[in-house]
């Protein structure tokens, strides 16, 4: 799976979370935050894909159940995260 695949895989599982994604020129900034109870993950549009991913992942990974979730295997994979039993 290409980094484009696994980034689009990581935002659909990010919105399923409750994250709402915001793309916009951030000079190289991002990453998650939380506004009055709304999850938000902010995405430099000029970042390219893999730079793009790594915030993705890093707000995934701060989700206490991602390990329930059902994550293609690739992204898993990327993500270090087993299905918890």
């Amino acid at each position: 799976m290409h980094t484009v695949e696994l980034l689009e895989a990581a935002r659909a599982v990010a919105t399923q979370l409750g994250y709402q994604i915001r793309e916009e020129h951030l000079d190289g900034g991002g990453g998650a935050c939380t506004v009055a109870g709304q999850k938000w993950l902010f995405l430099d549009v000029a970042s390219d894909a893999s730079e793009q991913l790594e915030l993705v992942a890093a707000a995934l990974l701060g989700e206490p159940n991602i390990h329930q979730l059902a994550l293609v295997p690739e992204l898993a994979r990327y993500l270090g995260v087993r299905k918890s039993a």
